[in-house]
Formats: C-alpha cells, sequence, structure tokens
C-alpha cells in the first residue's frame, strides 16, 4: 500500500486502529461496494486502495463504526472518529449527487477555510505596515516622489504573495509520456493563466500546458489524468456549499457520465477554453469529473484483473475436475449431450 498521497505526494499518516491497513488518519469505505479510500488530509483527495488490501480493512472499519459513540450519520453518510485520532467515512446506498455533493464539498469547503485564513493574514501584515509607516511619516500623500510608491508596492507584492502564494511556486507537477520516456511537466502559478482546455481530431480531449516558451499538447486520457494534477491548483480557493451543488447538478444534468460532460465542456471551447476563466461551478465540476474518472479507469484495471484471475482459475478447476473422471463418462455425456 502506498504511504503518500497519489495527487499531491503529502504524507497520508499512519493508525493503529485497522492493523490489516496501517494508512490513512481519515478512511472512507463502502463496504457494499467493496471500496476503500484513504482521504489526504492535505489536498482532501481520495485515494482508491488496491483491492487485495482492502477487505479485511473493510470489515475492521465497519465494525469500529458501529462500535464507536462518536458519529454522525444520515441514511446514506456516515462519520466517526475512533480511537487513535483515527476518522472514519462510511457510505451507504447515497444517490449519486448526494455522495459527490457531500464527498467534494469537504474538499472544497476546507480550501476555502485555508484561503481566508490566508486572506485574513495578510490583511493583517499589510494593516499592521501602513500603521507603521504612518507613525514613521511615510504616508500615501507624502512618499511618491521620494520612494514612497516603491513602499506601498512592496507592501501590496507581500500581501498578494501572503494571500495568494508566490507566482514562481510550482503547483503540479504532471508527469506525462515525453520524446525520452516518462518527463515531468513543473506548472507554476503564474503559468495556471495559459492552461487550455480544448479538442482535438476525432472530438479527442485536449490539454494545452505551458512550458518555458512553448506548450506541451495532450490528448485523450493523458489530457484527462493531467487536469486531475491542473485543476486542484486552480480551484485552490475552495468553494461554498451552493456552489459544489451547482457544479454537481452541471455534471449530472448531461446524462452521460463524466468523462462525456468534459468533453462536451471542451468541444464548446473550440480552439480551446482558458482554464481558470470559466465559472467557478464549471471548473468545480470539471476537477470533480477528472476525479471520478480517474476511479474509473481504476476500478476497470481491477476488473480486468479479476476477468484474467477467474479464467486462469477455471481452467485449473476443469483440469482438477478431469483428473477423478475416466474417459467413459467424457463420451457418456457427449452422446447424450448430441441426442438432446
Amino acid at each position: 500500500m502506498y504511504s503518500t498521497c497519489l495527487f499531491c505526494n503529502a504524507s497520508l499518516g499512519t493508525n493503529e486502529v485497522v492493523e490489516s491497513f496501517p494508512v490513512g488518519r481519515r478512511l472512507a469505505f463502502d463496504a457494499a461496494n467493496g471500496r476503500l479510500w484513504v482521504v489526504c488530509r492535505k489536498c482532501e483527495r481520495w485515494n482508491l486502495s488496491p483491492l487485495e488490501e482492502r477487505w479485511e480493512a473493510i470489515e475492521t472499519c465497519e465494525r469500529s463504526f458501529h462500535d464507536t459513540r462518536l458519529r454522525v450519520s444520515t441514511d446514506n453518510i456516515g462519520l466517526a472518529r475512533v480511537a487513535e485520532g483515527l476518522e472514519l467515512v462510511r457510505v451507504g446506498p447515497a444517490l449519486r449527487p448526494e455522495f459527490a455533493a457531500w464527498r467534494y464539498g469537504d474538499q472544497f469547503g476546507r480550501r476555502r477555510r485555508r484561503k481566508m485564513v490566508r486572506v485574513g493574514l495578510g490583511v493583517g501584515i499589510v494593516g499592521g505596515a501602513i500603521a507603521g509607516g504612518v507613525a514613521l511619516g511615510v504616508s500615501a500623500g507624502v512618499g511618491f516622489g521620494s520612494g514612497g510608491w516603491w513602499i506601498w508596492r512592496g507592501i501590496y507584492a507581500s500581501y498578494r504573495r501572503i494571500a495568494y502564494g508566490s507566482p514562481q511556486a510550482v503547483v503540479a507537477r504532471i508527469p506525462y509520456a515525453g520524446g525520452e520516456g516518462e518527463e515531468v511537466i513543473a506548472l507554476k502559478r503564474h503559468q495556471l493563466e495559459d492552461v487550455r482546455l480544448g479538442t482535438a481530431g476525432g472530438g479527442r480531449l485536449l490539454l494545452s500546458l505551458p512550458r518555458g516558451r512553448d506548450s506541451v499538447h495532450l490528448t485523450g486520457e493523458d489530457a484527462e489524468r493531467a487536469a486531475g494534477y491542473v485543476l486542484p491548483a486552480i480551484n485552490w480557493a475552495g468553494a461554498e456549499k451552493r456552489d459544489v451543488d451547482r457544479a454537481v447538478q452541471l455534471i449530472e444534468d448531461s446524462r452521460k457520465g463524466p468523462s462525456e460532460f468534459v468533453r462536451e465542456l471542451a468541444q464548446r471551447g473550440g480552439v480551446g477554453h482558458r482554464l481558470h476563466e470559466l465559472p467557478s461551478a464549471s471548473r468545480l465540476a470539471l476537477e470533480m469529473a477528472s476525479h471520478e474518472e480517474s476511479e474509473r479507469r481504476a476500478m476497470e484495471g481491477e476488473l480486468a484483473l479479476l476477468e484474467a484471475a477467474w479464467r486462469h482459475a477455471e481452467e485449473i478447476a476443469k483440469i482438477a475436475d478431469n483428473l477423478l473422471v475416466p474417459p467413459s463418462v467424457d463420451e457418456f455425456l457427449e452422446r447424450n449431450k448430441a441426442r438432446r
């Protein structure tokens, strides 16, 4: 089992409650569908666990959830805090829109609270700097001709850096298949304005990412995967519940699934949307859709492994059965099968 987030590479933490699955400080599980996620406490993304490691852990989570009194539940979603500070999210037979709104509302709500803290801190620092400047006789009316302009410009730049982050900071690392094997695009904050979403030949999804003075163009599934890395950085400010509900509704209205919703939105962009210029609800919906599409591909991969394992087991079972059956029995079955 991985110990770091698949999306932001932060540590997922550990727990001593689920012995068969000692990873994570918040686990989400769906016993009916056999799914187990580790929720990253930094980026709030849900990391789907490997198939072979989840079954015993799900049973333990179910028991622990019911044994604790520190829990809140609806008919479909439950949250419990058990020993060692481990949090369990129990997913029941929720309708898809309700589950999506609950799951992503938690992520976007945390981002919004972090943004408000950062903006408040920046305002406080600027206020302190202004008060100090006034005390020293450096006021807005005094210094434009004597260096005061640069003082206030520096204060504003400091505020922007604290509230919104450094423009030169790397906010996403996107792996892709380059000319010499797998490469990584280190996307900086100021480059987010140049990320475009559109369609290529045949209606395939196209994502254009700036790299130096050029751009890298990803298509198809590569573009979908890359969008999953970029969109959290663009949606860093989070959203209120009503915006999340609106984003969920946009996906539901498409009636073709998350992947088709992304393609439909991209096609409306013609040569390409600048992602940061899209309406807030559309950006949120794109991030939700990219997450769900990633999990769908993971589940399809698991189903392929299950099918291959089943076929292998079936072949072994046939060989084992035939070892104990004399040829005359096979001949008898074939004769009667043809007669019928």
